[in-house]
Order: C-alpha cells, then sequence, then structure tokens
C-alpha cells in the first residue's frame, strides 16, 4: 500500500486535533554547510512548531494528544520527564492554552535551587502547572526515578477519577500511538515540501528519545511508499526492544487512521536507531555535540541543544566524515527544538562558551 500525501492527509485530518502551531515549518538549505561538507544539507525547522515562542517536535504530537483528551472531555492531563524536559513543558502549555489542568511528575537528574529556578521548569510555573519534583534515591538510575514518578502519576490520577475528574496520562515524551500521529503529520508535510521542491532525499537525520517521533516518521515513510533513509540518533540508552516497540507504536498510529492491521506496515528491522553519541548520559554534554553546535552557529547561525538534537547533528557530521552519508548525498537534518537548554543549568549545558 502506498498512499500519496494528500490521501494521508485525507486520514488524518478525520482524527480529534487542536490546532497548536504554525504549519508547515520551514524546509531550507543550509548553504555553507552544504559546501563545507560536499552534500546537499537541508534543515526542517520543527523548533518553530508552536505558538508558544519556544517550539519543538512534541507539538505536533500534542495536537493529536490534547485533541484527544478534548474529545474525551479530560479536565487534567499528567505527564512526566526530567526537570528540564522539552516535552514536559509543552504539554502544560498546550493543555493550559486548551484549559485543561496540567499535572508534572519530573524527575531531578540535576540539582534544582528553589532560588534560582531556569529554563523549562521556569515557563511551566508561569504556564500554571501543578510540578511534583522526584529526587532520585540512593543508587537510582534516570529510568528508575522515572518509573517510580509513573506509579505516582498513576495514584494521582486514581484520587482525582474518584472525586469525579476525567484525566489523561500521556507518556513520557508523548510517545504512545496518539501522539505519534505527530510525525506521520509532519513527515508528510516534510514530502510535501520534498515534493514541491522537486527534491528526492537519501537520509532523514533525527533525535530521538521515547520514540514516538521516530514511530510516526517511518509510518509515514511506509504509508507513502517512500525510500528516504530515516536515521534517527539516540539522546539516551536504548534497550533491545527500543525498535519493537517504536514498530508497535508505529502500526498502532497507522490503525487509528483506518489502515487495516493485517500484514504490519512497519516492522522492527526499518529502523536504525543510533545510539553510538549520547554518550556520557542523558542530559549530559560531550566534546562531539558542543563542536557540533558551534560549527552550525557560527556558519548558519541556527542553535541545537546539548540534549538532543545537538547530539544528532554530531552524529551526521561523523557520517559525513566516515562516509555513511556518501558525497553530494541530499540530507535534511530535522530540528526538534530544545533551545531553552540554553538557559538551563550549567551541569546540562557543557562548555559551549
Amino acid at each position: 500500500m502506498a498512499l500519496t500525501t494528500t490521501q494521508a492527509r485525507e486520514l488524518l485530518n478525520k482524527l480529534p486535533k487542536t490546532d497548536l502551531g504554525f504549519f508547515p515549518t520551514p524546509l531550507h538549505k543550509l548553504e555553507k554547510l552544504s559546501e563545507q561538507l560536499d552534500i546537499e544539507l537541508y534543515i526542517k525547522r520543527d523548533d518553530f512548531t508552536g505558538s508558544n515562542l519556544f517550539g519543538g517536535n512534541k507539538t505536533r504530537k500534542l495536537e493529536y494528544l490534547i485533541g484527544k483528551a478534548k474529545a474525551e472531555g479530560c479536565d487534567h492531563v499528567f505527564t512526566y520527564g526530567a526537570v528540564q524536559s522539552n516535552h514536559a513543558m509543552q504539554t502544560i502549555w498546550a493543555a493550559s492554552k486548551n484549559g485543561i489542568k496540567p499535572v508534572v511528575y519530573l524527575a531531578a537528574i540535576v540539582p534544582i535551587d528553589e532560588n534560582d529556578i531556569k529554563a523549562n521548569l521556569l515557563l511551566d510555573r508561569i504556564f500554571d502547572a501543578e510540578i511534583h519534583i522526584i529526587d532520585p534515591l540512593e543508587g537510582e538510575s534516570f529510568m528508575d526515578t522515572e518509573n517510580r514518578s509513573f506509579k505516582m502519576g498513576e495514584e494521582h490520577i486514581k484520587r482525582l477519577e474518584a472525586e469525579g475528574h476525567k484525566c489523561m496520562n500521556i507518556p513520557i515524551g508523548g510517545a504512545d500511538e496518539t501522539g505519534s500521529l505527530g510525525y506521520v503529520d509532519g513527515i508528510t508535510e516534510l514530502f510535501e515540501q520534498a515534493d514541491a521542491l522537486d527534491v528526492e532525499f537519501d537520509y532523514f537525520y533525527h533525535a530521538t528519545g521515547s520514540g514516538g517521533t521516530m514511530a510516526g516518521m517511518m509510518a509515514g515513510r511506509n504509508l507513502l511508499g517512500r525510500k528516504t533513509v530515516i536515521r534517527s540518533i539516540s539522546a539516551m540508552e536504548i534497550g533491545r526492544s527500543y525498535a519493537k516497540h517504536a514498530a508497535s507504536l508505529s502500526n498502532g498510529a497507522l490503525e487509528l487512521m483506518g489502515i487495516p492491521s493485517g500484514e504490519p506496515l512497519v516492522k522492527a528491522e526499518d529502523f536504525e536507531p543510533d545510539d553510538n553519541y549520547y554518550a556520557p548520559g542523558y542530559e549530559m554534554p560531550n566534546e562531539a555535540t558542543t563542536k557540533a553546535i558551534k560549527l552550525l552557529a557560527k556558519t548558519e547561525g541556527i542553535l541545537v541543544d546539548p540534549v538532543y538534537s545537538g547530539k544528532a547533528f554530531s552524529a551526521l557530521l561523523d557520517h559525513v566524515k566516515t562516509g555513511k552519508i556518501e558525497k553530494g548525498s541530499k540530507v535534511v537534518f530535522v530540528h526538534t527544538g530544545g533551545a531553552t537548554v540554553f538557559f538551563a543549568e550549567k551541569e546540562i549545558l557543557g562548555e559551549v562558551f
């Protein structure tokens, strides 16, 4: 099965959705870096998605997630992440904008100074979220702390629902079947722009964390019958089931669109997640990422963050250097946002100045 972009958009338009962003986001060529790297390098500006000043990839997911919450009559939305989570911040403003109370449980990877609240956490408070900071226990990993926060959130939801409230529980990163629709939509838009430019791209590069963006992009690519290779650069350690879980999200999103659920359109082996560039850890900077951030800033005047997009861009540069991206290739880097981190704690920012 291969749909046209028009047919895909018709199916997406039948689903509950609320308008949060300004679309399409720009797609433009990076002229200086293209010449320097001997490839045709474009950038998809999904850092420009939202009516909130600080956009990002989560806005696309939240159009469908908050649309569903409104359709179901929810008066509270819960979600999770690190204290400086882009997803949490965007969920908060999207919910508040639509008259839904946001509640977040945030893991404090970096210690919080209550006398100097910064970046996304500051925005979370301005947008009037109910915020619960979860400090890690001794010897506890980030995911251990997150799993503990999920249980706290579920218990909180039970209490509210017993009082008669209706709640939506959005997973970390908005990574479920509904959220993944955002990047079926996003990649449909990207192929519409490519067709308008009469360009067939060889590679799409993007940062991946919880996997919903990756899942939506692959679902859209396969649905449209395109051949562009999607390379997903992980901002954290990924497990053996990562690609399998992403395939499940992809096929679940397609089912929501009404695509028959016989032979799965997306399989685990379709994905190319690469976790060679996130070290030393999530929200921990590294030298290659710092160099990549500075290179893009000084050549094209564009900022990518050290947590997600910066690490993905450092991978792209390394893939050019090592020949994994061939000379003359047509490449799109999908900028997923995160600029607020430049105003966050030094431990996250690293040595960019």
